[in-house]
C-alpha cells in the first residue's frame, strides 16, 4: 500500500532510482580522489633518511655502472634488495602508528 501510495504521489520510482546512481558514483569518485596511502607517503619520507640514502646511492652507482655496458651479467639485485629492506625496516616502524 505504501508503495502503491508513493507511486501516486511522486510518479513513477523508477525514475527516481535511474537518478539517484548517477548521483551516488559522482560521491563517491570525489571520495576516492581525496584518498592518500599513507604507506607511500610513509616509504617516500623514509627512502629519504640518512640510512637509507646510502642504499639509494649504491644502487643508483650500480645502474649507471650497468647501463654503461653494453654487455653485462651484472645486476643490481643486491643493490635493489638491500634498499627495499633498509627502507621497509623504516616503514614498519612508523606505519602502525598510523593505521586507526
Amino acid at each position: 500500500m505504501v508503495f502503491e501510495r508513493k507511486m501516486l504521489t511522486n510518479g513513477d520510482p523508477e525514475d527516481e532510482e535511474e537518478d539517484a546512481p548517477e548521483e551516488e558514483e559522482e560521491e563517491e569518485e570525489e571520495e576516492e580522489e581525496d584518498l592518500v596511502d599513507p604507506l607511500e607517503t610513509i616509504r617516500a619520507k623514509c627512502a629519504e633518511t640518512e640510512h637509507c640514502t646510502h642504499y639509494k646511492e649504491r644502487l643508483e652507482l650500480c645502474e649507471t655502472r650497468v647501463s654503461s655496458k653494453s654487455q653485462t651479467t651484472e645486476e643490481c639485485t643486491e643493490e635493489l634488495f638491500d634498499f627495499l629492506h633498509a627502507r621497509d625496516h623504516c616503514v614498519a616502524h612508523k606505519l602502525f602508528h598510523n593505521v586507526k
